[in-house]
């Protein structure tokens, strides 16, 4: 099976990692910080550097201990377990779709300052289409492209930040402090996106040369690296032009750019801070995968997208699901840049809240894992910085006005997704699905005829022949939706053996066959039946399953067995259900109907595979003979 291949090094996973953290943060929320707080803002600036350093010192300690592509999906699920580390997971999955929402916007604000949308989010979608295709074509590729974008971007901030220093004009600070003190922290949570984006990095550490001992020095280092261009940035910016002014910028680098270089130079600037912010979405573009590689590798998304490709070793199906994804939030989320950050920062800090508990949770719950960096102070650290970021929650609830009804949107989101988890708990996990079909034994009987309808009755039952006084074997008998018929046609001279592994599905069963008055039907429980045929049945004359094909476990030893017990050309008949909704993917056997039709042919049945369509989901037919003759054809 194809694995992801580890061919980044450290100085290209520092370059990836300064352009994933940076993203536009840099570009926009100076001028931001500035009109909230104006020359103070320099002081939210330097405290969130020094959080920012720490945070990054915890993630270094935690990819130093799971360097894999899951990241901080990873972290979670090794100190919380599965329900929660989906939930972080989903919460990772949404912000960085509206990051790269937010990204396209900031870059369609920098290009064309028009009106007219849709040009721009056709620029953007070509651009998403060939980052994606780059992303596709293999990591080696896609670094290159990263580092491109790392080395502009870098490029672009000090190409205005020498011009910025030798034209600093030291008035431009008084006064320094022109709001109340308080308002310095309800700035730093506008300005906090600039730092914000470890998470991106970790994705790449399963790529990652010696990513143990590679990620925590490019975190940190890189985390390092972008306080000093940032600070040096903000600093000589506010000096080289007054606050008020530069505060009132949508797009502050393109005016710092014209002032510096002339009206060519600030052409040249917008189209290199677009390239910037691009860069930034490919950043995610590219990472973005490896999270749902992991939780798909977990059953905790459809395991189609856990793929590799065996040229590539990419995750080449999660590729294809992030362009589908992306392009949409492109189109719905052309809107206000300041909206979106705001959406995106509580989403942040919830994340990045519950990833420092996780090394606390870690340190004790596991500290025989080697960790080949420990951040200091690591058991009170974590919870200090994370008091800081909920009093920041709380200034920016107190200051802004939309900010009730950003978190009631944003919470909805993430119930979105609790769901959305019990769904694929119950489609992949055999013992989950064995209880809530116990649950729900009575609805079942209830809607038979809607879940089992007369035209797919009547299309099973002649497909399989003649029933008078034959041997069945009903292989998963349900609520006897289908032994009912199946008993009247073998008449009282035959015989069905009706084994089921669901208790409730065979107390109602029981209840239906006393009422007709069946002594020829057998009912067997078999909680086992998942991966055998009973031990009790040595002979059939054919074989009737319904709904057991997406439950069998070792499918080659069950089919085995059913043809021990059949003659030659006995005949078999298999239901289930398939493309849920018509929307959702098919697990397990049924994932590949060519490999489940071979499956077949290698145990020695000669066999068709049918589609039936309902009308919330399609039905999968696989009926036949047993032979003895490999090239026999079944008609």
């Amino acid at each position: 099976m194809a694995e992801l291949k580890k061919v980044l090094s450290m100085p290209v996973m520092l370059i990836i990692t300064i352009n994933s953290i940076m993203g536009t943060g840099i570009f926009f929320l100076p001028a931001i910080g500035a009109r909230i707080a104006g020359p103070a803002s320099m002081i939210s600036w330097g405290i969130l550097a020094i959080l920012s350093i720490y945070i990054a010192m915890c993630f270094g300690e935690l990819t130093s201990m799971f360097p894999t592509a899951g990241g901080v999906y990873e972290f979670s699920k090794q100190a919380y377990g599965g329900f929660f580390s989906f939930i972080i997971g989903w919460i990772t999955f949404l912000a960085g779709n509206i990051t790269i929402a937010m990204l396209i916007v900031g870059a369609i604000q920098y290009l064309l300052p028009l009106q007219i949308i849709w040009p721009k989010i056709l620029i953007s979608l070509m651009f998403i289409l060939i980052f994606n295709i780059i992303a596709y074509k293999g990591m080696k590729l896609s670094s290159v492209m990263l580092v491109t974008f790392g080395i502009i971007t870098m490029s672009t901030l000090i190409l205005l930040i020498i011009p910025n220093l030798i034209k600093l004009n030291m008035n431009n600070y008084q006064p320094f402090f022109v709001t109340p003190i308080p308002i310095i922290f309800f700035a730093i949570f506008f300005i906090a996106e600039t730092f914000f984006g470890w998470e991106t990095a970790t994705f790449l550490a399963g790529e990652t040369k010696d990513g143990e001992k590679t990620m925590p020095k490019v975190l940190i280092l890189g985390t390092i690296i972008i306080a000093i261009i940032s600070l040096t940035f903000v600093f000589s910016s506010l000096g080289f032009v007054s606050w008020k002014v530069f505060g009132n910028f949508e797009a502050p680098l393109a005016y710092l750019g014209t002032a510096h270089y002339g009206s060519l130079g600030g052409d040249v600037f917008t189209i290199l801070v677009y390239m910037s912010i691009i860069g930034s979405v490919a950043g995610w573009i590219v990472s973005a995968p490896r999270l749902i590689l992991s939780m798909a590798e977990d059953k905790l998304l459809p395991q189609q997208l856990a793929s590799i490709h065996p040229k590539y070793f990419t995750p080449h199906k999660a590729i294809i699901f992030q362009i589908i994804i992306t392009s949409i939030l492109v189109v719905v989320g052309a809107a206000s840049y300041a909206v979106l950050l705001e959406m995106l920062l509580p989403f942040l800090i919830f994340m990045y809240s519950v990833v420092l508990i996780a090394l606390v949770v870690l340190r004790f719950k596991k500290p025989e894992i080697k960790r080949y960096y420990k951040v200091p102070f690591g058991k009170t650290g974590p919870f200090l910085v994370i008091a800081f970021m909920l009093f920041l929650m709380y200034m920016w609830i107190e200051n802004s006005t939309n900010a009730v009804q950003i978190l009631k949107i944003g919470a909805s989101f993430i119930l979105f997704g609790v769901p959305l988890y019990f769904l694929l708990l119950f489609y992949y996990d055999p013992d989950a699905i064995i209880k809530i079909n116990n649950y729900i034994a009575y609805l079942k009987l209830w809607f038979e005829k809607i879940l089992y309808p007369i035209g797919l009755r009547t299309k099973l039952f002649n497909l399989v022949g003649e029933y008078r006084e034959k041997i069945i074997l009903e292989y998963g008998s349900n609520v006897g939706t289908l032994t009912m018929e199946l008993a009247e046609r073998v008449g009282p001279n035959g015989k069905i053996y009706a084994t089921e592994m669901i208790e409730n599905n065979l107390k109602i069963l029981k209840k239906r066959i006393d009422k007709k008055g069946h002594k020829h039907v057998e009912l067997i429980y078999d909680p086992h039946q998942v991966n055998r045929i009973h031990p009790k049945i040595d002979y059939a004359d054919m074989v009737f399953s319904s709904e057991m094909l997406s439950y069998i476990q070792d499918l080659e030893k069950v089919l085995k067995e059913i043809h021990k017990i059949l003659p030659e050309n006995g005949r078999i008949c298999f239901v289930d259900y398939i493309d849920f909704f018509k929307i959702m993917p098919n697990g397990g056997h049924l994932s590949d109907l060519k490999k489940l039709k071979k499956k077949f042919l290698d145990a020695g049945f000669s066999i068709n595979v049918e589609k039936h369509k309902g009308l919330f989901w399609n039905y999968i037919i696989v009926y036949g003979i047993k032979t003895s003759k490999k090239d026999i054809v079944f008609v």
